[in-house]
């Protein structure tokens, strides 16, 4: 195991496109790296060390030849598996430490460990361990900022060993040091030597370079000298028990299970999260434009709903499967007054049609109704019994009329409670008498307040049988209307048809119309659904504006974060872990943005109520699933872009950006 070959470069070329022409950094190179060695590299500014450390650490391929890590070839990798080898093999100690300022000492160290699916119990064991082994057991917690430049570099090196570091790259590791932390740096290097890790360190420091016992010395992209430092002492001395800390401290099979998947997604949920609060303003900014696109959607849906339950409402008070009858060839018919054919005769002829579950007659008409010096006009609907049930009226005191008084022309009636409250204000009218144009009316029941169309807002409105009105107020022999109730289950279509036949046969001709409730209400229902369709409409526009906003602060996050997500990269994270970082992100800001658009909305809502009784907006529980589920969606096509440009960025120029 100690003179295994981990590294094996032969005949190593990279070029890169200068304008029309390849320019070439490195010319053939041909280097062995066997386990447990501790080599330099040095060479002066623009000899390609640091291109041929890319290639090493497989941050880079080359253009040509063959760069093998243990036996396999990187030449034709794919960036995924490329960052399974760095996350697996590599441990990278920077210049410039390339430490996440927004985490502490300890998430720092885990960041590789959490992209190699390591539960967090043991990454934070793992993390505390190595820290303290470097003396920071008292900084865990520490962020960057508060952290000195050595204290920082140490930071790196845990991090560099978090999944084993089997091999160590160390890129100018005391370039940004003072003397004394440069040589505790380097020290710590040779401890680790000692331990069985391959450390590979770049330079252009020869003090630096005399630190190992192999220096290879390149110039102009091609290797001058290999030679062995003989105060060194040999690496391959160390104890096998001593390099047992460098083995991958990662289990596959718990990495590929369900609960990391779960883990990893989590963090990157925490990741995310943690982002949007480090730019709170311009999050808020970003998630306005969902929360406008939200709130008008909820609201113009819930507005919508409220309008057509209250609509539907006022209809199934007129009685639910139910066909009304009215004089004339239409609605709004200017004749239809003249139209006197509707009798009471219809009435018994409708009554035996095996579908019908009930009839009713109306005859309407306004009068003078009095009570002592008190008066009033008011509406009097003669009716016969089945109106109070098919209009759903209740009663909240006294009874409705009997048959036999609707057949005796009885002068009693029955008052809504608009005239109990102005004609008997504290008193209870049952049992009274008011007189009705010029007849004396006794009172024998009193409705329940209702919404009911059929009584007509604050107007006082009283039922008395319809015979008693066509005889003894208005001296006529035909009916306003008539109203049929089908048994349940019946076609409406079916009743409507065998109704205008009925009709037509004892008219002799079409001098009636029919209204059904459910036509009505079909009607009604795609009015608002038409009308809630236009509106949502024009909301959605105001989504697409925000989800445009949503996707071009994110790109601008990904151009700021270049550096961090290069920092991911080296570390082991692969382009779905990247992309996944991102996404979620987008879709955190715009699943919050949905839910503070409903909040919002119900709020308003709330409000609005409260100012105008006569509006109504019902929400349901569907319409807010669909705003969360909307805003998700876009968070996903809005954020994918930006998401999938910054997981498609090169490593080593991400790496480079400040």
């Amino acid at each position: 195991m100690q003179h295994e070959v981990l590294l094996e470069l032969k005949d190593v070329r990279r070029s890169y496109q200068s304008g029309s022409s390849q320019v070439e950094v490195l010319h053939g190179i041909d280097l062995t790296v066997r386990r447990g060695e501790m080599v330099a590299i040095i060479g002066p500014s623009g000899s390609g060390k640091s291109t041929l450390m890319n290639i090493i650490g497989c941050l880079d391929t080359p253009s040509s030849g063959s760069y093998k890590v243990l036996g396999q070839d990187t030449l034709n990798m794919e960036p995924d598996e490329l960052a399974t080898l760095r996350r697996d093999f590599f441990g990278f100690i920077f210049q410039r430490y390339h430490l996440l300022g927004h985490l502490c000492a300890r998430e720092n160290v885990q960041v590789p460990a959490v992209y190699a699916g390591v539960r967090k119990r043991k990454r934070d064991e793992r993390a505390n361990s190595l820290l303290g082994l470097l003396g920071l057991e008292e900084r865990v917690e520490y962020r960057p900022s508060q952290l000195s430049g050595g204290q920082q570099q140490r930071v790196s090196i845990a991090r560099a060993l978090m999944n084993g570091g089997q091999i160590i790259l160390a890129d100018e590791p005391t370039g940004a040091l003072d003397t004394k932390s440069g040589q505790d740096v380097m020290r710590t290097l040779q401890e680790l030597n000692a331990k069985g890790h391959t450390i590979i360190i770049v330079t252009h420091d020869p003090r630096i370079a005399a630190c190992a016992r192999r220096v290879i010395s390149i110039e102009d992209g091609s290797i001058k000298s290999d030679t062995i430092n003989h105060d060194v002492p040999d690496p391959f001395a160390v104890q096998e028990q001593e390099q047992q800390d460098v083995e991958p401290h990662i289990n596959n099979r718990w990495a590929r299970s369900l609960g990391a998947h779960i883990d990893r997604f989590k963090e990157a949920f925490v990741m995310a999260y943690r982002a949007m609060l480090a730019n709170r303003m311009r999050t808020l900014l970003t998630m306005l434009g969902i929360i406008i696109g939200i709130m008008a959607v909820v609201s113009v849906v819930a507005l919508a709903r409220g309008a057509s339950e209250r609509i539907i409402s006022n209809i199934a008070s007129m009685g639910t499967n139910t066909i009304t009858v009215y004089p004339g060839e239409r609605m709004g018919d200017v004749r239809s007054g003249r139209v006197r054919s509707l009798t009471p005769r219809d009435l018994k002829a409708l009554e035996g049609q095996p579908f019908v579950d009930s009839v009713s007659a109306t005859v309407q008409t306004s009068s003078l109704v009095r009570r002592g010096a008190e008066e009033s006009n008011a509406t009097v609907q003669g009716v016969s019994l089945d109106v109070f049930r098919v209009h759903g009226l209740k009663l909240k005191d006294g009874r409705i009329f009997s048959q036999r008084e609707v057949d005796a022309k009885s002068q009693v009636c029955v008052v809504d409670d608009n005239t109990a409250k102005l004609f008997f204000a504290t008193e209870n009218p049952v049992g009274k008498n008011i007189i009705v144009g010029n007849v004396a009316m006794r009172i024998i029941g009193v409705l329940e307040p209702t919404d009911s169309f059929i009584i007509r807002g604050e107007n006082p409105t009283i039922f008395t049988p319809y015979t008693s009105v066509m005889t003894r107020l208005l001296n006529q022999n035909y009916l306003s209307s008539i109203v049929v109730r089908i048994q349940d289950g019946f076609s409406a279509p079916v009743a409507e048809n065998a109704i205008k036949s009925v009709l037509k046969n004892r008219h002799g001709r079409v001098d009636f119309f029919l209204q059904s409730s459910d036509t009505i209400m079909k009607s009604i229902e795609e009015a608002t659904m038409t009308f809630t369709l236009m509106i949502s409409a024009i909301a959605v526009i105001s989504l697409v504006v925000g989800g445009i906003g949503v996707m071009n602060i994110m790109l601008v996050s990904v151009t700021e974060r270049t550096r961090e997500i290069g920092i991911r990269m080296a570390v082991g994270a692969r382009q779905a872990d990247i992309l996944a970082q991102f996404l979620i992100e987008a879709v955190m800001v715009c699943m919050l943005g949905g839910l503070l658009g409903v909040l919002f909305s119900y709020a308003v809502g709330q409000l609005i109520m409260q100012l105008v009784p006569t509006i109504t907006l019902s929400y349901s529980i569907d319409s807010i699933l669909a705003a969360v589920i909307t805003s998700s969606a876009i968070g996903i096509a809005f954020g994918f872009m930006p998401a999938r440009s910054a997981s498609r960025l090169n490593p080593i120029e991400a790496l480079a950006r400040e």
